[in-house]
């Protein structure tokens, strides 16, 4: 399972979504992790909000959440609640912690959840996805 953490220095979940400057992306499973990716960011968002040299137009959360595809899991300090909500319509489970701590705790964490019975959202999270879109579609054949 791949989970990313909001990080500023690369050694503690210690950010905000917009204003990370960095997603350390790991690959989790029982027997341990290792890190996949890191996606670097130089301009975010102030922790009050303001973004950094906001310029009309820009879509922030939107670059920060493409740059996460395929990550199951995101761990922050913090999220806005419209972020979130993007965040959830991408398939990606964000996570707030109440404090900062270090990065190999939180994938201590996320792996000893997976090795034992990992709670109802996370298993919903490990089961295999179904594609039912083509459901919705109305047929058109003539």
């Amino acid at each position: 399972m791949k989970v990313a953490i909001a990080t500023q220095d690369m050694k503690s979940l210690n950010a905000h979504f917009g204003s990370a400057h960095a997603f350390a992306i790991y690959d989790v499973s029982r027997d341990g992790h290792h890190l996949v990716e890191v996606v670097t960011f130089e301009e975010g968002s102030h922790e009050d909000g303001r973004h950094a040299d906001a310029h009309e137009g820009d879509d922030r959360i939107g670059a920060r959440i493409e740059a996460l595809g395929g990550v199951a899991l995101l761990f922050v300090l913090a999220i806005g609640g419209p972020a979130a909500a993007r965040v959830i319509a991408a398939r990606i489970h964000p996570i707030k912690l109440p404090q900062p701590q270090p990065i190999e705790a939180v994938l201590e964490r996320v792996r000893t959840m997976l090795s034992g019975t990992p709670p109802p959202w996370l298993r919903r999270l490990l089961a295999p996805r179904t594609d039912t879109a083509f459901l919705d579609q109305e047929d058109h054949t003539p």
